[in-house]
């Protein structure tokens, strides 16, 4: 009783406030104004009777019927502001209808207090009056759903808030006499509760009266939104758990307790298991989104994200690439991504992987056709739709095989900047499968725009910092250099007046040898020096590739098991010292990251166009990320004592010859080298096909 006073009392307090707010503040120019005004009043009115007298009470009960018909008049205003005039007239029955059995109601509750004598005649009463509420109820909600649903779309944005209490009213009131048409009695405590709903009805009216109650819309978070339907979902469960529990434990005997135990164990592991995975919170987030608004994403919160990724820094964090892929990743929640950047010849490889290591990645990821294709057409590649046979814009025939074949790969989002391709990120499938559509098409190419200037502006720092270490290593060799070659001036001035001044024999025979020796290695040692300018080698002569390969395996024949495992003959133009030179910085690279009893392995074949070396190890491996931008760059190191311009160097010898030093490395797999050189009999219709290629593209540009 008390808790229906507080309760009927408060909404008695907020529908009259209500009314003096529509009074006051309402919009003057709405047809149903005054007809909300004197409805608030009324149902003021009733709610303080309640509050007072008790839901039982005579004159609250017929408080009730002008509470009713009040608000069914309200209906008949809003039909009249719509504007429909053709549709009031059919419904003007249904109203006469409604309102004659409401009015029915206060000439049975006199028959019932001066002629219902008996119990029979009292429950006949309570029935027929509990009857004519329902259908009165029911009445009014097809009024409300034929009003909402063909009203136009401005006026239905002015009543929304009217609308939405009117239905909580009517469908409160549906379930309310239901039950107590059941129980034979008013509940009690639903009976109690009428008065949050009545306050309830109060505050949506006057907000829906007000001049910007029609731009008024409730938006939750998405945040909100997701928490609330997983609460619902979590209540929803339980509630269907206790009921399935409840009803076994109605059986009886030990056997019913024993499944009754059962279930609960069973469904309560199930719970802990499932709810709280990745998967389901992926369908629930997709089945909001899909259903509840209008949009997607959340694009402050995606924006909020994005930065906060992008921008974690310290020891423990992930690198820039690995991040870069994260920040993509998150949109579309996609569990995994690998991160694609150019090389020099102009395909494109793997520069790091996020949460993806059971993918295999061929060195040459991407062709370079592809990559224009991408770059020209900046779009994002649906890799489903290339798989169903989708060709959209001409990259079905282009799409590497590994990425078609891999049915974990879900998207292909190209980085632009500045209409440049300066990356390509492949998303993997997300836990709740769905299409891709519209919103994530643009929202990922313009993410991947962003993304695009954060590894362009990476690069450019890599390369200053690249071109500072340069000038100041030019820098002390040209005093190295300048020192050598004055000491090499001077050795062979020395020998050539030993040459004409010694008086020994034999002294001077040794002599001019141990000075000859030594002049001829500091002038090797300034020509290695100076092969690094913008000229290179220019020394190319055919040779056999086996015999220098077979020469450098025997190097290290005292110091690290180096096996030949395969020799095909065949000659190729170059500079065989400075193959033999590349060769060793390589194996002995190799041999530093292997354990002893693992030999490295040598292999030569051709392909009757190019000769091929490879150099492979069982070592430790090196990361994308390290092959990407540790590997070739000068000064950089992995080993303690290490310069960090072996590997460096052998790629500048072999590319001054015209040829090509390809990597694959897997980390605790170990390493492949592969060097490519021009065979000396198709050297010269290699040289003819470049150099007509380079000149056909200045014709096109001119």
């Amino acid at each position: 009783m008390l808790a229906s006073f507080a309760l009927h009392l408060g909404g008695a307090i907020v529908c009259a406030v209500a009314a003096a707010w529509v009074l006051r503040r309402g919009d003057i120019k709405r047809p149903d104004r005054r007809a909300t005004v004197a409805s608030l009043c009324i149902t003021a009115l009733s709610c303080g009777l309640i509050a007072a007298l008790g839901p039982d009470a005579p004159m609250a009960q017929a408080s009730e019927s002008f509470r009713n018909l009040a608000w069914i008049f309200v209906l008949y205003q809003l039909f009249v502001a719509d504007g429909r005039a053709r549709s009031v007239a059919p419904i003007r029955p249904v109203i006469a209808a409604l309102t004659f059995v409401e009015i029915l109601q206060p000439v049975l509750l006199v028959l019932q207090l001066r002629y219902a004598v008996t119990s029979d005649l009292a429950v006949l009463a309570f029935e027929a009056s509990v009857s004519f509420r329902i259908m009165v109820a029911v009445g009014a909600l097809v009024l409300l759903h034929n009003l909402y649903g063909g009203a136009s779309p401005a006026t239905r944005q002015a009543f929304r808030w009217t609308a939405i209490g009117l239905a909580m009213l009517w469908l409160y009131e549906l379930n309310y006499q239901t039950t107590a048409y059941l129980s034979g009695s008013l509940p009690t405590e639903l009976s109690a509760l009428r008065g949050l709903v009545f306050a309830a009805l109060g505050a949506l009216v006057a907000v829906g009266a007000s001049q910007a109650g029609g731009s008024l819309m409730l938006r939750p978070s998405r945040k909100v939104t997701f928490q609330t339907l997983s609460l619902l979902l979590i209540g929803g469960y339980l509630a269907v758990m206790v009921l399935i529990s409840e009803s076994i434990a109605l059986q009886r005997g030990d056997l019913a307790r024993f499944t009754q135990v059962a279930f609960v164990f069973g469904a309560s592991v199930f719970a802990v298991l499932w709810l709280p995975s990745k998967r389901l919170r992926g369908w629930l987030r997709v089945t909001m989104v899909k259903h509840l608004f209008q949009h997607r994403y959340d694009y402050r919160v995606e924006w909020l994200r994005f930065t906060q990724t992008l921008g974690q820094g310290g020891e423990n964090s992930h690198s820039l690439y690995e991040r870069v892929i994260q920040a993509l990743a998150d949109i579309t929640d996609s569990p995994s991504g690998l991160l694609l950047l150019p090389n020099e010849q102009g395909s494109y490889e793997l520069a790091s992987r996020w949460q993806w290591r059971n993918i295999d990645v061929p060195a040459e990821a991407m062709s370079g056709q592809m990559a224009s294709l991408l770059e020209s057409g900046s779009f994002v590649v649906d890799l489903d739709d290339v798989r169903q046979g989708g060709n959209r814009y001409g990259e079905a025939p282009l799409l590497p095989d590994w990425l078609a074949a891999e049915p974990d790969a879900w998207a292909l989002v190209p980085l632009l900047h500045f209409d440049r391709l300066t990356g390509v990120v492949v998303l993997s499938r997300p836990l709740a499968p769905r299409n891709l559509d519209w919103e994530d098409f643009d929202l990922l190419r313009v993410v991947g725009q962003q993304l695009a200037s954060y590894i362009a502006e990476q690069a450019g720092h890599h390369a200053l910092m690249e071109s500072a270490r340069f000038e100041e290593f030019n820098r002390r060799i040209a005093f190295v250099m300048h020192d050598i070659k004055n000491l090499a001036s001077q050795l062979t001035l020395l020998a050539r007046n030993a040459e004409r001044h010694a008086e020994n024999p034999e002294f001077r025979a040794d002599m001019l040898v141990t000075l000859r020796n030594s002049a001829e290695k500091l002038n090797s040692l300034l020509a290695r020096l100076g092969r690094y300018g913008a000229h290179g080698s220019d020394r190319r002569e055919p040779f056999e590739l086996a015999k220098v390969v077979k020469t450098v395996a025997d190097q290290y024949s005292s110091l690290h098991p180096v096996q030949v495992i395969h020799a095909d003959s065949c000659k190729v133009l170059a500079d065989p010292e400075a193959l033999e030179q590349a060769l060793i910085h390589l194996v002995q690279n190799a041999v530093d990251a292997s354990d002893e009893q693992f030999p490295v392995m040598l292999d030569v074949s051709t392909d009757g166009v190019m000769g091929r070396v490879e150099v492979i190890d069982s070592g430790s491996g090196m990361s994308p990320e390290f092959i990407r931008n540790g590997l070739f760059k000068p000064f950089v190191s992995s080993k303690n004592a290490g310069f960090g311009i072996g590997a460096f160097e052998a790629r500048e010898l072999i590319m001054a010859m015209g040829g090509r030093l390809d990597v694959e490395s897997r980390e605790g797999l170990g390493t492949r080298f592969a060097i490519q050189l021009p065979i000396a009999a198709a050297a010269d219709l290699l040289a003819r096909t470049e150099t007509r290629a380079v000149t056909n593209s200045r014709t096109e540009v001119a």
